[in-house]
């Protein structure tokens, strides 16, 4: 079953007083990992190791059949995947737990930080104190950016919702539950397994 999310303006950032610029994003240090949402300099969770193996887990698991070249009998290929890279998106800047670029849209890797061209996808692990912002401010924005695909990870709710971008706002195309295995847009070429992706022992995921 689908549904649609519609993806309602939120306040600007002069009517809520934020001033936070891309200069200011830009120059936090090395180890900060901050995005600037809407004029607000808003600090990621910590990574927990239960996240960091949920993140480790997704793309590796994609990773195998498409962060490759096209064609060859390892899968469809055809993707950039990368984690926790700065992206630059209608003057708002993000660092998802994972992205991930059509190689036919970038045919190489880029090399600039922030990268300013829109990913093809989208993938939040959501933690506990950023749940808001992962699931309501992101979506909002990342629609607003045209992202066409966008994932939400839920570790607390052991669920995987998958979200198509149309022009009313993003249609929730798939949420399943750990022990379900799907075949998850964009990349329902292969079959997955959500409790993988949610870091549990691919050998015996409860």
């Amino acid at each position: 079953m689908t549904y649609m999310v519609t993806c309602v303006a939120m306040s600007t950032p002069a009517s809520r007083g934020r001033t936070a610029t891309v200069a200011d994003w830009l120059a936090q240090p090395d180890g900060a990992r901050a995005e600037l949402i809407d004029g607000e300099l808003i600090e990621k969770a910590a990574p927990t190791f239960e996240h960091g193996l949920a993140q480790g887990h997704t793309v590796g698991t994609l990773g195998g059949a498409f962060n490759r070249r096209v064609g060859g009998p390892g899968g469809p290929g055809g993707w950039w995947l990368a984690t926790e890279v700065d992206i630059l998106l209608d003057g708002r800047g993000y660092r998802p737990d994972v992205a991930g670029w059509r190689r036919d849209r970038l045919p190489a890797p880029p090399k600039e930080r922030p990268v300013t061209i829109r990913p093809d996808w989208l993938c939040e692990i959501v933690s506990e104190s950023n749940r808001a912002v992962d699931t309501v401010t992101k979506l909002r924005r990342y629609h607003q950016a045209g992202v066409p695909h966008y994932w939400i990870l839920d570790q607390m709710d052991r669920t995987l919702t998958v979200y198509r971008h149309t022009s009313e706002g993003y249609l929730v195309a798939l949420r399943a539950e750990a022990t379900e295995r799907v075949r998850a847009e964009p990349f329902d070429a292969i079959e997955l397994l959500v409790a993988v992706l949610l870091g549990d022992d691919p050998e015996d995921p409860t």
